[in-house]
């Protein structure tokens, strides 16, 4: 009768084995791209927490994530070589400055939508014209409940297209944005990206999050990026959402940035530019961009689902769950990786009491009576 026991023991022990697998660093399961070409590095002190990249000219504009030093609350201009030769002020201070965009006719917009807390009743973009002294702010509201995001698009009409972070949940203005007051926004759908086992700080976390997006330059692609990875989506008809959310990407790995969340196209929109906060990194790092192949073929990812416009709660709720523990407080990037580190933990943990609770009950049931 003792027989019956081995199966009960054994298998809490082969699906914990499983589990660490999974959860473990992604050491063996390694992208074989390895670093982006580095371009410049970026030595004002004052972007240390880069968010957003774009191509202007024959140089770059970047913007920082939610800083709490004054001097780093600008639209940051910079030259081929990455000096800094113009920094914009805004009017008022901005919340969480997360992604940009520049407009064909060289218009900067700034989306102003990180929400680590999902506390914020309203989120916003910036909008700087060319040549002009200070950017405009433009208020909009969720129609639902508060959202972190760290992407931001252009659709093809104009508007300003938020992707949140965690569940890749699509919003636009539902009508034209107006100065001084709040437009509404209305989600347009959900789009769901292949999974890979490109190595990053995150492990499996950082393969989820959504954390910057880009259009190339004659508007016909547009990509979105993870901590790990950029996926291209073709848009021929000029219609983003639809091609975010019925279209295939094509994967680029981005392999071991240290906090990759700005992405950009290059100036013949053949490549992909990226650069990394350093904020949280040793001492004497500094943020480098990186230019990267782009991919011609989805041969690198492996796709877990088709493209949806609509996500079922549990998914949202679980994605969500999974973005907290990336999530840290406002300015503070260093504990922002020191929290998926603990929530990796704690899944881990959770795997562990669950799976010795199985095992037990399972043991309970096959001991003779």
């Amino acid at each position: 009768m003792r027989q019956r026991d081995r199966p009960a023991r054994a298998w809490p022990a082969a699906a914990l084995a499983a589990l660490a697998l999974l959860l473990a660093p992604d050491v063996a399961a390694a992208a074989p791209a390895g670093p982006g070409a580095p371009l410049c590095e970026v030595r004002d002190r004052r972007l240390n927490e880069l968010s957003g990249l774009g191509v202007v000219g024959d140089g770059f504009v970047a913007v920082d994530d939610g800083s709490d030093d004054e001097s780093h609350r600008r639209i940051f201009f910079l030259d081929a070589d990455c000096s800094v030769t113009r920094a914009v002020r805004y009017p008022t201070p901005p919340r969480d400055t997360e992604d940009l965009a520049v407009g064909p006719d060289g218009t900067v917009w700034v989306a102003d939508i990180g929400d680590n807390d999902r506390d914020r009743q309203t989120v916003g973009v910036w909008r700087l014209r060319p040549g002009a002294s200070r950017p405009v702010l433009y208020r909009m509201a969720y129609p639902d409940r508060a959202h972190d995001a760290e992407a931001m698009l252009m659709t093809g009409d104009g508007r300003p297209l938020v992707v949140t972070k965690s569940t890749g949940t699509l919003y636009a203005p539902a009508t034209p944005l107006r100065a001084g007051g709040i437009t509404p926004l209305v989600k347009l759908g959900e789009v769901r990206l292949p999974s890979t086992t490109t190595r990053n700080p995150f492990s499996f976390v950082g393969r989820t999050l959504i954390t910057g997006a880009a259009t190339a330059p004659d508007g016909k692609r547009v990509v979105l990026r993870t901590y790990a990875d950029a996926f291209e989506f073709d848009v021929p008809d000029g219609d983003v959402v639809r091609a975010l959310t019925t279209g295939t990407p094509r994967g680029t790995p981005l392999p071991d940035e240290p906090q990759g969340e700005s992405v950009a196209y290059g100036r013949d929109g053949r490549s992909l530019l990226t650069v990394s906060e350093s904020a949280g990194e040793p001492a004497g790092d500094l943020p480098v961009i990186r230019r990267y192949a782009l991919s011609t073929s989805g041969g690198v990812t492996t796709p877990t689902g088709s493209a949806a416009t609509t996500g079922s709660a549990a998914t949202t709720g679980s994605a969500e769950a999974t973005a907290a523990t990336v999530a840290a407080a406002d300015g503070s990037r260093a504990r922002e990786r020191g929290s998926v580190g603990f929530g990796v933990a704690a899944a881990l943990g959770l795997g562990v009491f669950a799976l010795g609770l199985a095992g037990v009950l399972r043991a309970r049931r096959s001991a003779p009576r």
